[in-house]
């Protein structure tokens, strides 16, 4: 602990914190991490020539006098320090994990409490077992409230993420079949992301809970979460949403506390309608007027791959390629279905992740798709290539064989879905759509 706070003082000094010799700056904090492929005790020497005030380091061998700071483990030391930040503010913390949807949902709160607060909300993609702590330590102390989003792969990480972000309040967005294979299957995946509720329970924070998701409305019971604030009901006090158009955009009705207003969000997608709601919800909760509320989401414009509208130069295309399993692919698949276009076509990535159940959710994922009116089908990568059978659809082993294929094609006035996991990169097919 003493050390912790011998780290914390020069923290505060200077509370900037860099993991990356390429991203060094004068008086930070250099944590010298390890990975499957590098080991940054290495550069510890760089970073304190290039102006880094400290080097905190776990080889004996790296170190070079008073500025390295020799830990057991520079990871745990990391987190510990983000602890003990955390301890320091007073401020409201929204954890927020799910299956899908998180970063479109942590967006649409910050845009919203934005409108009255000074908020600090996770960047990119940070929200793992570094990246947590990172943001923690990024919250600076003019900050009036924070959003961090949590992501996992396995059961117990949501618990050590809670531990260390320390959620006074908390949302789980959904909870479906991603990341089979570390979480053991469907169950496994609800248990993980429980522990935030249980975290919630432990510590007498609210839970914002999708009354109209079982899973949800099971898992917070479970967890004896005292504080629950629900929404998409028709329960007074709480907030309920009816969608009126989502063709290609949102729009719909909400009310609170009996009083109803009408709203429109820049973002495609049914499925994204119950990650407003919970926006709102949240809004609601810490005061928000129904103006401040509907600003913050017509402000919205997603940027991140994320149920995104592009316009190129001959098409319509709904970006959703940073990440994908098959609930999300099954909820992209169905929204493109119920969109006007005269031509509509499919481009579907390879989903990670899945373990055993990989082949029977990508077979899934195609008989699905062929149920709908989609005109052309096009699925790539090896775990589709490999279920193929004898389904008529177009199917590619690697995003280069299919751009061969999308070359010749010319379409024009076309909505296109471009859908599947990051590790597929779909995005290297956008120029040709």
């Amino acid at each position: 602990m003493a050390q912790i706070e011998k780290l914390y003082q020069h923290y505060l000094k200077n509370p900037v914190i860099c993991t990356d010799t390429r991203s060094i700056t004068e008086g930070c904090l250099f944590f010298a991490l390890k990975g499957d492929k590098f080991d940054a005790n290495q550069f510890a020497e760089k970073a304190i020539a290039d102006g880094a005030a400290l080097a905190i380091i776990d080889n004996a061998a790296f170190a070079k006098g008073e500025q390295f700071i020799l830990v057991e483990d520079v990871l745990t030391t990391l987190q510990e320090l983000a602890k003990h930040h955390r301890k320091h503010l007073n401020i409201p913390v929204i954890g927020l994990t799910g299956s899908n949807g998180k970063t479109t949902t942590k967006e649409l709160i910050r845009a919203v409490l934005a409108e009255h607060f000074k908020v600090f909300a996770t960047k990119g993609n940070l929200n793992n077992h570094i990246g947590v702590p990172l943001s923690i330590l990024s919250i600076a102390d003019d900050i009036e409230i924070a959003v961090i989003e949590m992501g996992a792969n396995h059961q117990k990480e949501i618990e050590l993420l809670s531990n260390i972000a320390q959620p006074t309040h908390g949302l789980i967005s959904n909870v479906g079949m991603a990341h089979l294979e570390g979480f053991g299957g469907f169950e496994g995946v609800k248990k993980g992301k429980a522990e935030l509720y249980a975290y919630l329970s432990e510590n007498n924070g609210y839970a914002f809970v999708n009354a109209a998701n079982r899973d949800l409305t099971e898992m917070v019971d479970k967890a004896s979460v005292k504080n629950i604030v629900r929404y998409n009901t028709t329960e007074e006090g709480a907030v309920s949403g009816v969608l009126k158009h989502s063709d290609p955009l949102i729009e719909f009705l909400w009310s609170f506390n009996g009083e109803s207003h009408e709203a429109k969000a820049n973002l495609t997608g049914t499925y994204n309608f119950e990650n407003i709601l919970a926006a709102i919800s949240i809004g609601c909760f810490f005061g928000l007027s129904a103006e401040e509320i509907n600003k913050g989401l017509a402000d919205y414009f997603p940027t991140n791959n994320r149920s995104q509208l592009t316009k190129t130069e001959k098409n319509t295309v709904i970006c959703d390629f940073y990440n994908a399993n098959p609930s999300s692919m099954s909820a992209a698949i169905s929204n493109l279905n119920g969109l006007t276009g005269a031509k509509k076509i499919a481009i579907l990535g390879d989903m990670f992740e899945l373990g055993e159940e990989s082949a029977s959710q990508h077979q899934r994922i195609i008989e699905l798709a062929l149920k709908n009116e989609i005109e052309t089908l096009i699925f790539i990568g090896h775990h589709f290539y490999n279920t193929k059978g004898d389904f008529n659809a177009n199917f590619f082993a690697t995003p280069i064989e299919a751009a061969a294929f999308i070359e010749q094609q010319n379409w024009k006035d076309a909505l296109i879905l471009l859908k599947g996991s990051r590790g597929m990169a779909l995005e290297q097919l956008l120029p040709l759509l």
